[in-house]
């Protein structure tokens, strides 16, 4: 049993040294990820990746699906780390994070103007700090606490603009048919007069409604 293809050991991704196209075709699995994401962490310690390379590679790491797509992470780079270096090195603090935090509170400098760039800058940093595993988690989320809190005053006072107006409005039209004139007189209705000659020939004046 042992000898059929079915049961023969799947051969495990170490690097794509000697990665055939057959291999390349097969599935990765999440320890296959796993051990590809530590290469990536030992070349960013050791200065081979930048941020921005070390960033992207995590990510499409974490996608990937086949050997051939996780191969593709690490061409250039040794597929184990010498000895005398450290395998990991804890990574710094997310640059958005801090610009996230440096916009929130430049909201009480800008009258608010700055709220939009912290809130997307802090959705980026903490999609950045889940793959990445950086640090400032905390600076993100402050800056996004400022950026929505300066959005929601704003939109708060426009709306207060916008009914005052609505009522200033209403309130200079004044109600309708009031009977006032426009000197603030009442308008007196005018009644038709009418004479008659009484029985004694004294004439009389009536209004009629």
């Amino acid at each position: 049993m042992a000898d059929q293809p079915a049961y023969r050991p799947r051969p495990r991704f170490y690097g794509p040294q000697g990665l055939s196209r057959t291999q390349a075709s097969l599935r990765a699995s999440d320890a296959d990820r796993e051990q590809v994401v530590d290469v990536l962490k030992g070349a960013f310690a050791e200065g081979r990746l930048s941020q921005d390379e070390y960033t992207e590679r995590m990510e499409r790491a974490y996608t990937a699906k086949t050997y051939g797509e996780l191969a593709l992470l690490s061409t250039d780079l040794p597929a184990q780390m010498p000895p005398s270096y450290p395998a990991y090195r804890s990574p710094g603090t997310n640059s958005l994070a801090v610009a996230s935090l440096v916009f929130g509170v430049a909201e009480f400098f800008t009258a608010g103007l700055t709220a939009v760039p912290a809130v997307v800058l802090g959705h980026k940093a903490r999609r950045q700090i889940r793959v990445t595993g950086e640090q400032g988690n905390g600076m993100a989320t402050a800056g996004l606490i400022l950026g929505w809190t300066a959005i929601g005053l704003f939109a708060l006072l426009v709306a207060v603009a916008v009914l005052a107006a609505v009522a200033l409005n209403a309130h200079g039209a004044g109600p309708a048919g009031s009977g006032l004139n426009v000197n603030g007189g009442t308008n007196a209705m005018l009644l038709p007069i009418y004479t008659h000659t009484g029985p004694n020939g004294v004439l009389g004046h009536f209004h009629h409604r």
